[in-house]
C-alpha cells in the first residue's frame, strides 16, 4: 500500500494512493484519524482489507500532500552515512552513527515549498531514505529490527550549512523553517522489499545531481535501529532520516546551493518523487 497524509476542504485526513485516486480512510477503521494513529493500532491490516473493497473517494490532484507522518514523537537523522559522501566532506566514518535530531515543525510536504532564509544563501539539497517505524520497542536486536519497520518514504534533509558549521553541533543548520520535505507518501515495507535493492537519486532543476543504490550505507537501518534504542524507545510513526550520498550541492565546483524559482527532486525507485520548489524567505 502506499499511505499518505493530506489536506482537502479544510480537513487533515489520510488514505490510500491507488493510482491517480485516493482512498479515504479518515474514521473509517476503529475511528482512527491519522496515519500515525493507524501504526499506533497496528491497524495496517485492516486498512489493507478495507481498501482491498473500496474505490477512490476523490483524485489526488484533489487534495494537498501533508508530510508522511506530520506529528512524529522523534526525527532521527544519520550524518555521512555513505563513504563517498565522507569522502567529498573530507570527513572520516566513525564506529558509531552520527545522530541528529530534526523537529517536526520544520517538516513541509510534496509541493510545499522549501523557504531559503534571509540570513544564508547556502541552501543545500540532501537526499535520503526515510525510515518509518511501525512498532514500538526497546533494546530491538539487529535480527529483530526490519520486524518494526512500516514502511519508506523520501526525504530532504536540507541543511543551511554556514549555519550548520557555526559550533560542532550543527543542529541548527538542520532546523530552519520549512527545511524538510518528506513524502509523497509512505509505501508500506511488504510492498517495498528489500530496500538495499533500490536507487536513491536527486534532480535539481530535471537534472541529475545524485545517485546511490540503498545498500551503499555504512550503518544499515537495522544496525541504526538497534542502536538508537538502547538509549530511547521506538515508537510507531517515528521516523529515520537514513543520510544522504556524495553530490551535495557545497562540494560542487561552483557550488550549487538552491535559490528561489528551483525545484528539488528526491526519487527512490519503488516509491516515486517527493518535489518541491524553492522559495525565498519574505
Amino acid at each position: 500500500m502506499k499511505l499518505a497524509s493530506f489536506k482537502r476542504e479544510g480537513r487533515a485526513g489520510f488514505g490510500a494512493v491507488v493510482d491517480d485516486g485516493v482512498i479515504d480512510l479518515t474514521a473509517k477503521i476503529d475511528r482512527i484519524a491519522t496515519l500515525k494513529e493507524l501504526l499506533e493500532a497496528q491497524a495496517l491490516d485492516k486498512a489493507r482489507d478495507y481498501c482491498a473493497q473500496a474505490r477512490p473517494d476523490f483524485a489526488l490532484g484533489q487534495c494537498s500532500l501533508m508530510p508522511v507522518i506530520p506529528d512524529p514523537n522523534k526525527i532521527i537523522c544519520i550524518g555521512v552515512n555513505y563513504a563517498a559522501h565522507g569522502e567529498e566532506a573530507g570527513v572520516k566514518t566513525t564506529p558509531y552513527p552520527v545522530i541528529f535530531l530534526r523537529l517536526p515543525e520544520v517538516l513541509i510536504g510534496h509541493g510545499e515549498p522549501l523557504i531559503r532564509p534571509k540570513v544564508s544563501e547556502e541552501f543545500d539539497y540532501e537526499s535520503e531514505l526515510a525510515v518509518i517505524m511501525g512498532k514500538a520497542g526497546s533494546h530491538i536486536s539487529e535480527a529483530g529490527a526490519m520486524s518494526c519497520v512500516a514502511g519508506y518514504s523520501c526525504f530532504n534533509d536540507a541543511s543551511v550549512r554556514d549555519w550548520q558549521f557555526h559550533t560542532r553541533q550543527f543542529g541548527m543548520g538542520k532546523n530552519f523553517r520549512n527545511s524538510g520535505p518528506f513524502g509523497p507518501w509512505m509505501v508500506t515495507a511488504d510492498e517495498f522489499g528489500d530496500y538495499r535493492k533500490h536507487t536513491l537519486r536527486t534532480l535539481l532543476n530535471g537534472k541529475e545531481v545524485q545517485r546511490t543504490t540503498l545498500d551503499q550505507m555504512v550503518f544499515d537501518v537495522p544496525r541504526i535501529i538497534n542502536y538508537v534504542s538502547q538509549a530511547l524507545p521506538w515508537h510507531p510513526g517515528d521516523v529515520i532520516s537514513t543520510g544522504t550520498p556524495a553530490g551535495v550541492a557545497r562540494f560542487a565546483k561552483p557550488p550549487r546551493y538552491m535559490k528561489a524559482g528551483d525545484t528539488i527532486e528526491v526519487e527512490i525507485s519503488g516509491i516515486g518523487r517527493l518535489s518541491n520548489p524553492v522559495i525565498d524567505e519574505t
